[in-house]
């Protein structure tokens, strides 16, 4: 089987679709507002930090269990202990919930940047608010105020590119979609610095504000925020980068191709700040309440929109925007789709084209509940939350931790690290193997049991 699965055709290959993948909405809509709530400068450099320690080994750890099995989650966890197999199906329902409303959140994205397009932005921005609202409750009346429409064009758009395969389609839509990405991101973020009054912005963004820190829980939420953020963006116990770690290539440095993942995420989430932080402060003439008190989609949907009209050619730059959003969007949709079909394939032998075409069933049944969980059945509800709201609860604050932890538990405690570390000298030194240890072994756990602890007391 190992010999007849599909492989990347280069390690850039590789390291622009996991890239692709851990840049998402996370990145754009969280990140900058967690920066801004949690004293600018400070936060980028905690963040930093875990990054290169916290979240790059538990990314070793996933790319080289796929690496090194050759196999999507299920199998993975299977192969590496048979008590674990549980944490396999486990980790492949993540990606499979994850991903229906995540395609209907793409076809908002989708939406408004064709509503750019069109040049409607303006018009959207006088009432930013009533438009999205109307929209996702789906009271617009056309097809084209539909959210279920949008939907259907942003799942569509993501299975085609899966079913064309892992080099002729996830790789080369990576290799087109993150250059495109950052090319608009670094654009858009020099367009920002020459917009009036932003100056109070990047000061408030980039330079470390030490008084926030003026307690023992203060200095805690802030850790917990960085980690909490770092998890997430990095597609991290999804099954994503176990089943694009099974189509590496040996001898591609597994350590350095991680590290250069983490840097290039961080960086896409830095710029999404020097983006979205100093225009919106400028904005509120120099007040970052605004920004500190907006996060997700009201962010992206209602406050921004306004910013760009309040700006000299904010029709062009927020058209801009909204076709950056949508490439972060398209690449991580395809990674969770492919995280799905890789492991319908390898336990029914199913061809992809097959195993797609399940997918996009499940995914057209789940994210239908999405799309109408605001409209038409807005009053059926899980533990007091709209249909999307719960797919995200249960996946990325209960699923997902226990995912994590249970795969420390196993690397550091059951097969030992030597697992992995085997894995990475194959291609390459391993730099910094003590602290990994450590890190599996010993801190992550705690870590990520206080991250899920929180999430359940939120």
């Amino acid at each position: 089987m190992s010999q007849q699965r599909e492989s990347f055709s280069s390690r850039i290959g590789f390291i622009l679709a996991a890239a692709g993948s851990a840049v998402g909405l996370g990145n754009l809509w969280r990140f900058p507002y967690l920066a801004a709530q949690k004293g600018g400068g400070v936060f980028l450099l905690t963040y930093l930090i875990f990054g290169l320690s916290f979240g790059l080994s538990l990314l070793i750890t996933e790319v080289a269990i796929g690496r090194r099995t050759r196999q999507s989650s299920v199998g993975a966890y299977r192969m590496m202990h048979p008590k674990f197999s549980f944490l396999g199906v486990l980790t492949a329902l993540v990606p499979a919930i994850i991903l229906p409303y995540y395609c209907a959140i793409g076809g908002w994205v989708t939406k408004y940047g064709v509503e750019f397009l069109l040049g409607n932005g303006e018009k959207i921005a006088e009432n930013s608010e009533g438009y999205f609202n109307a929209f996702i409750t789906i009271e617009g009346g056309s097809l084209l105020q539909n959210a279920e429409f949008w939907f259907l064009i942003f799942l569509a758009v993501t299975a085609f590119i899966v079913m064309s395969g892992v080099e002729k389609g996830i790789e080369k839509a990576s290799k087109i979609m993150m250059p495109a990405l950052l090319i608009l991101s670094v654009a858009i973020v020099i367009y920002t610095f020459t917009i009036p009054g932003v100056t109070k912005g990047l000061k408030y963004y980039l330079l470390p504000d030490f008084s926030f820190i003026k307690s023992f829980k203060d200095f805690a939420d802030l850790l917990l925020a960085a980690i909490g953020q770092l998890f997430y963006s990095l597609s991290l116990a999804m099954a994503i980068m176990i089943t694009y770690g099974s189509y590496m290539k040996q001898e591609d440095d597994l350590q350095k191709s991680s590290v250069q993942i983490v840097l290039l995420d961080t960086s896409i989430a830095f710029l999404a700040g020097l983006m979205i932080v100093p225009p919106v402060v400028a904005y509120s003439g120099g007040d970052p309440g605004l920004i500190q008190s907006t996060a997700g989609p009201g962010l992206m949907f209602v406050t921004l929109p306004k910013v760009f009209a309040g700006m000299p050619a904010g029709g062009v730059i927020g058209t801009l925007f909204f076709v950056l959003v949508f490439f972060a969007a398209l690449t991580s949709s395809i990674s969770l789709m492919e995280a799905v079909v890789s492991v319908i394939m390898d336990l029914t032998k199913m061809v992809r084209r097959k195993a797609t075409i399940v997918v996009i069933g499940i995914s057209l049944v789940l994210g239908t509940l999405s799309s109408l969980g605001y409209g038409p059945l807005a009053g059926v509800q899980i533990l007091g939350r709209a249909f999307l709201d719960f797919f995200d609860f249960i996946t990325n604050s209960v699923m997902m931790p226990i995912v994590a932890i249970f795969t420390c538990i196993l690397v550091g405690h059951v097969v030992k690290t030597d697992y992995v570390a085997e894995e990475v000298l194959k291609s390459g030194e391993f730099r910094g193997r003590k602290p990994y240890d450590m890190m599996i072994k010993w801190i992550a756990i705690p870590l990520l049991a206080i991250i899920l602890l929180s999430n359940l007391l939120a």
